[in-house]
């Protein structure tokens, strides 16, 4: 594996290299437009000066709710050299939703797609004062362009490293921010924190060219083609996964190195011959995660682009282990061999589970400690005093230090590398005159991994129907992210629950399952 020197990288970092390698292409945007690291730069200084000059300061927020691009990009390079927090929200939220996050976060400026920022316009009163729409002007919204003009182009004076602090949520269905405290160092060192995790996968410092194409509100696709581009790898951005749209990028651009998830995998798969047939052989490192990873489509994955094919176990909050190519083909099944005292698997009393037994997942964050924003409850009982947190997973390692996934947190359901917790859509379906009591499940589902399911209990009087599964799903549609509404709905005279009241969840899958 190749390791990433002193000598090769002297100082990492997009900003460094603006001055250092300012012809290099940086970033092709959705649109084939080519910015170089010089370009960047510049663009970058003026964006932070601007934010500063609103009246930020060292630890404030800037919420980001934009379409994949080169402005987002620009967003979250401003903010972490100029001691600000940058808070990505999804494109898939409603307004109220979206709301929350903001607020939630405490940002005091509002960046959003021109599309989104007129989405947000039912909630507009509760958003910051400052707001700034990309791509064309907006009523209430200054300018992105014009908030641009009134930054400065040098390098910002007093220069010291900011955070991204993405949103996730929790089995209340609220979502919550993962904040790491900011550390009194320069960008490029809060930078260099990152670069032993990239060397496990092979990574090579100045060399590559890497597809993004999941979005970037999400953890994955954001960490790693953020800290490639610091790396100086060319960042090729797409606007969303389409499956030809991939392997001709790969091919055109001779792509090193990408993040999918597994139900892009399905998607890459199931393209006819033709459409395979392109010249793959640039590729490096294909990095998979964000839903159980099925065998079978691994090994085919594996059968079609080579030993390039890398997994591994992650959530926001941090990273439990890595499955190499030659791991995935010599151990089926693993989701990686965690280095020693990195990973525990705990019973409900604190005690370590014998090998092979089934126990929770407790992961070391290092020097990355978290907190839940705003939710010191949460925070005590997922991290402890000595650094290890978990998420929830539930895993059994083997007798050789393989770590295998049993369950994704009991109810939580990854549909196409997405997170939907069961009570926020329960929640929401509750809302409907028609509903007496519900409960969400994720069935099997071949593409999606999961597909979002709803068990749903009827008012006396009100009768199944094909109508009213219409009304529910436009119910859902009107209240919720498109990847939280049901795919499909069942009707029961009465839910399975406990005596104290319990949703029993596991009973309604097994029931339903295929």
């Amino acid at each position: 594996m190749s390791e990433v020197s002193a000598e090769s990288d002297p100082i990492p970092g997009a900003w460094a290299l603006a001055t250092r390698q300012p012809g290099k292409c940086a970033l092709i945007g959705t649109d084939g437009q080519r910015v170089t690291f010089g370009q960047l730069g510049e663009t970058v200084n003026r964006l932070s000066s601007a934010l500063l000059g609103l009246g930020l300061a060292y630890g404030d927020t800037v919420a980001s709710m934009q379409h994949n691009g080169i402005t987002h990009f620009e967003v979250m390079l401003a903010a972490t050299q100029a001691g600000l927090y940058a808070v990505p929200v999804s494109t898939h939220l409603t307004a109220p939703e979206a709301s929350y996050i903001i607020k939630d976060s405490g940002a005091k400026v509002v960046i959003a797609s021109r599309d989104l920022a007129a989405r947000l316009a039912p909630v507009v009163g509760e958003l910051p004062g400052h707001r700034v729409a990309v791509g064309g002007p907006v009523d209430g919204w200054t300018d992105y362009a014009r908030l641009l003009g009134a930054g400065d182009p040098g390098p910002l004076p007093g220069r010291i490293a900011g955070a991204v602090m993405l949103y996730t949520s929790g089995t209340s269905g609220r979502p919550k921010g993962v904040r790491r405290a900011l550390w009194p160092v320069s960008p490029e060192m809060a930078v260099s924190g990152i670069l032993p995790l990239l060397q496990r996968f092979g990574f090579r410092s100045q060399e590559g060219v890497h597809l993004v194409c999941a979005p970037l509100y999400h953890s994955a696709p954001l960490t790693f083609s953020l800290n490639l581009l610091h790396m100086g790898h060319t960042v090729v951005i797409h606007e969303k996964f389409d499956a030809q749209a991939v392997v001709r990028a790969i091919a055109g651009h001779r792509v090193t190195s990408t993040h999918i998830v597994p139900t892009h995998v399905h998607r890459l798969l199931s393209l006819p011959p033709g459409a395979r047939a392109v010249d793959t052989s640039s590729l490096e490192i294909v990095l998979v995660a964000g839903a159980p990873f099925p065998v079978h489509e691994k090994k085919a994955l594996l059968d079609w682009l080579g030993p390039v094919v890398w997994e591994y176990l992650a959530a926001t909050e941090g990273v439990s282990s890595v499955v190499s190519p030659r791991d995935a083909i010599e151990h089926p099944g693993t989701v990686g061999r965690p280095t020693p005292g990195t990973v525990l698997l705990l019973d409900d009393d604190g005690n370590e589970v014998p090998l092979g037994q089934a126990g929770t997942i407790w992961f070391q964050t290092g020097l990355a400690r978290f907190e839940y924003h705003g939710d010191p409850d949460k925070t005590a009982r997922a991290v402890r005093e000595d650094g290890f947190a978990t998420v929830g997973d539930i895993g059994r390692l083997d007798s050789d230090g393989y770590l295998y996934l049993l369950d994704r947190r009991s109810d939580l359901i990854i549909s196409g590398g997405v997170n939907v917790y069961p009570a926020e859509v329960e929640q929401w379906l509750l809302t409907h005159d028609a509903v007496a009591d519900a409960a969400v499940i994720g069935l099997p589902d071949p593409e999606w991994g999961a597909a979002v399911t709803a068990v749903v209990e009827l008012r006396d009087g009100v009768e199944a129907s094909g109508e009213l599964r219409r009304a529910l799903d436009e119910h859902c549609r009107a209240g919720l992210a498109g990847p939280k509404c049901p795919r499909r709905y069942e009707f029961r005279a009465m839910l399975p629950r406990t005596p104290t009241g319990k949703l029993l969840r596991r009973a309604l899958r097994d029931e339903l399952a295929p």
